[in-house]
């Protein structure tokens, strides 16, 4: 069983758990399980309900429902939905990766590489060339397995087995390059 809030502005419902609900609907995410909670202890709060009853209906310490109330008196309703993750911006926006995803799929011959197996330093090379946007190998490696979503495969030498990528070799336990010498191939 699951409450409507009925608080449109805030488009949230609370929730109970999966075991307890016995729903078909999909279990909410955490960050959305707990801003349906403090809609939920609002809710309560304005039918008249104790903040000790509170926390335990919506499953938290008494303290929290204090701090939600006087968060919603001073704000309202927005002031309890979740915030956006802060941080430092990408360097490259969305049209950029589609752009640097497009030279990548070419293949690395395609942009004069001697191999068709594209390393950190080769796309870190690519990405400059197509955005004119330097970036560091660890933000080259969060491009690729975050943004573009490509994986690192393990190169293979002739008759099958693991064996070294260019001057680097493998770490057959776990079957990746070592350092600098980590192959991407398109998915």
């Amino acid at each position: 069983m699951w409450w409507p809030c009925g608080w449109e502005a805030v488009g949230v419902a609370y929730q109970p758990s999966r075991s307890v609900a016995g729903s078909s609907l999909p279990p909410l995410s955490r960050p959305q399980l707990a801003e349906a909670r403090r809609v939920r202890a609002v809710e309560l709060f304005g039918d008249g309900v104790s903040n000790a009853e509170i926390a335990r209906a919506v499953g938290v310490c008494a303290e929290s429902v204090r701090h939600w109330l006087r968060v919603w008196e001073q704000g309202g309703a927005s002031a309890l939905r979740r915030r956006a993750a802060t941080g430092r911006p990408p360097k490259l926006d969305d049209a950029q990766v589609e752009a640097v995803r497009a030279a990548l799929e070419q293949g690395a011959q395609a942009h004069d590489f001697e191999a068709d197996l594209w390393t950190l330093e080769r796309v870190g090379v690519v990405v400059t060339r197509t955005t004119d946007v330097v970036l560091s190998r660890a933000s080259v490696w969060r491009l690729l397995t975050g943004r573009l979503g490509w994986s690192l495969q393990r190169a293979r030498a002739a008759g099958g087995r693991a064996g070294r990528v260019g001057d680097r070799p493998l770490d057959r336990a776990r079957g990746r390059a070592l350092c600098t010498g980590a192959s991407y191939r398109v998915q």
